[in-house]
């Protein structure tokens, strides 16, 4: 589908039908909501043979990750980094807009059709096949967790030349979603481990107030655990 849209737009009778479904000002300026799930699926860029090579790496990757995840979960993966970009690169666009910044008056560029697929399946990948190793350019061998960076920085990359701020955001989004939401993930266990112990610090610190404004008094146990507040 990816190839057939980026085809489309080459002909004056079809060009019209990739345009719609491309992530445009027009999701905030005419409603076109469904822009924000359907801009993956539409080929972007040049007549060039490269868009014949990022489509086999889409392929490639995408093959693994499906196999992992299963085909209901890979969709739902894509599905929604995908919509998670497209609204961080709107925000992004739309505050850019409000205060007059320098931006590009062609945004969303650098995260349209395969190329964000590219991004949520190279962090999907990094994230599940944290310890393969991947040959970059095909003869430098690096482990997958460290395309995550890569990619992170080929996106940057390609801000510096297009202006495009919101499609930079956007891609950062869809790896950040993409790392957050996968099971089994590292960060994710991380960011865990953090709200709970937020949380368990929360919890003392209520108790604490209580066993005060009651005249309480906590006697602690030689194992480490609390009895509670007692008189």
């Amino acid at each position: 589908m990816v190839f057939v849209t980026w085809a489309m737009q080459f002909f004056t009778t079809t060009a019209a039908v990739p345009a719609l479904l491309r992530l445009t000002p027009a999701v905030w300026g005419s409603g076109y909501l469904w822009e924000l799930v359907t801009y993956p699926l539409v080929g972007f860029g040049p007549a060039s043979p490269w868009i014949l090579l990022e489509l086999l790496i889409v392929l490639w990757f995408g093959q693994d990750v499906r196999a992992r995840l299963g085909r209901r979960g890979f969709w739902i993966l894509v599905a929604t980094a995908a919509a998670a970009a497209a609204v961080g690169a709107i925000a992004v666009q739309l505050a850019l807009e409000a205060t007059g910044g320098a931006g590009t008056p062609f945004p969303f560029q650098i995260m349209q059709g395969q190329r964000m697929l590219l991004a949520i399946l190279i962090a999907a990948f990094a994230t599940l096949y944290g310890n393969a190793t991947i040959l970059l350019f095909f003869i430098l061998p690096m482990p997958a967790r460290w395309f995550l960076w890569i990619e992170i920085g080929l996106a940057f990359v390609a801000f510096l030349s297009s202006k495009d701020l919101a499609g930079f955001a956007g891609i950062c989004t869809a790896v950040g979603v993409t790392v957050l939401t996968l099971p089994g993930s590292s960060a994710r266990q991380r960011l865990r481990r953090r709200y709970l112990s937020w949380r368990a610090r929360r919890i003392e610190r209520r108790l604490a107030r209580l066993a005060r404004r009651r005249g309480l008094r906590v006697i602690r146990r030689d194992d480490g655990h609390d009895d509670g507040p007692v008189n």
